[in-house]
């Protein structure tokens, strides 16, 4: 089965022999403690972090999410939730969860959000402790520029939690020209190893944040404050999954070598979207399409279960369908990390119009 999902994506050989290497006890042996170190590190180079510390916790990708806004948020904090899809709304549920008063700036889901109704929102009310963002927001593909989004937000003083999940080392984001406090991403969806590790990024304003609570974080998994001194302590607070964090050093050592990386991601995906609208098909977004996945509406009379299961079952090729909202709207293909390359996306295309054409 030929993996064309925007995540998880395909893996690359030498990440699955990294991940099937003897290992040891991450708890006492002080080996490791180093190796996670340096590979943390080299997160922090891979996206120009200046003011950040970069972890690697055990947990796919929603766990960052979820770690951002327990860490940050007390009861009764007012959170800005930015808002153009399923992603961005869903981080009202996390701040709800802990106690937090979600606060939606809502704007057309087909597009990016414009900067400046962002900057005309927050100058009637900017008593935020925290923002929230979305880099690329995967159910409908959207891009949102959100090194500008949160520079805006830091001119009122507000700290930003960013969703780059689906974006990172498919989309250019440099932490050194922004103001994200906590940014968020997954082992799955551009880096290209498998699924089950979060990274984050944290800035020193962030930290401090967390520590200067008047209440206590209401988690332990999810408490980044847990995680912050661990080389110091030489102590994780859970026992670390050895063979996923070997996996994605190797995964990030393909990164690193690859300095075509986001050329590739922008020719792929301006391929994949022309080839699609030569077929007559209508892409989902008026603008802001991300570089990592294509978004395509369901033709009308046709099912999107029928398009995937003849696209699985024919040609052996898997790609996806979505959830909430678009449920049965769009078909989605993932052309990001080992995705992106013009002979896997060429077939996809390819039977995708021979599945129309049945």
């Amino acid at each position: 089965m030929k993996l064309m999902t925007p995540g998880p994506t395909q893996v690359r050989q030498n990440v699955m022999d990294a991940r099937s290497r003897a290992f040891v006890n991450p708890d006492l042996d002080l080996t490791f403690y180093e190796y996670y170190r340096k590979t943390c590190e080299r997160l922090e180079q891979a996206l120009g972090a200046t003011d950040h510390k970069a972890y690697i916790l055990g947990g796919e990708g929603i766990l960052g999410l979820e770690a951002a806004c327990a860490s940050l948020t007390e009861p009764g904090d007012r959170v800005l939730i930015i808002d153009n899809g399923i992603f961005g709304k869903g981080f009202a549920d996390f701040v709800t969860l802990y106690g937090g008063e979600a606060v939606l700036f809502t704007t057309d889901y087909l597009k990016e959000v414009d900067p400046e109704e962002l900057r005309a929102f927050l100058e009637k009310d900017s008593d935020f402790k925290y923002a929230t963002m979305v880099h690329c927001d995967t159910p409908s593909g959207v891009l949102n520029d959100v090194e500008t989004l949160s520079n805006i937000c830091n001119s009122y003083g507000i700290m930003v939690v960013a969703d780059s999940v689906s974006a990172m080392f498919g989309e250019r984001l440099n932490l050194g020209e922004a103001h994200i406090d906590i940014l968020c991403g997954g082992s799955q969806k551009a880096l290209s190893a498998p699924p089950g590790l979060t990274m984050v990024w944290v800035s020193e304003r962030a930290f401090r944040a967390m520590e200067e609570r008047k209440s206590p974080i209401r988690s332990f998994y999810a408490n980044l404050l847990q995680i912050k001194d661990y080389y110091e302590n030489k102590w994780f607070p859970y026992t670390m999954p050895v063979s996923d964090i070997m996996g994605l050093g190797t995964a990030l050592d393909n990164f690193l070598a690859d300095p075509d990386v986001y050329d590739r991601h922008e020719r792929v995906a301006e391929a994949t979207r022309k080839a699609v609208t030569e077929m007559g098909l209508s892409l989902h977004l008026n603008s802001g399409m991300s570089n990592t996945v294509t978004v395509i509406d369901v033709p009308e009379g046709k099912s999107d279960r029928e398009i995937i299961g003849a696209m699985r079952e024919t040609y052996g090729i898997q790609i996806a369908g979505c959830f909430d909202i678009l449920e049965g709207k769009v078909i989605r293909i993932g052309h990001m990390g080992e995705n992106c390359n013009m002979e896997d996306v060429n077939q996809t295309l390819k039977a995708l119009e021979e599945v129309l054409h049945q």
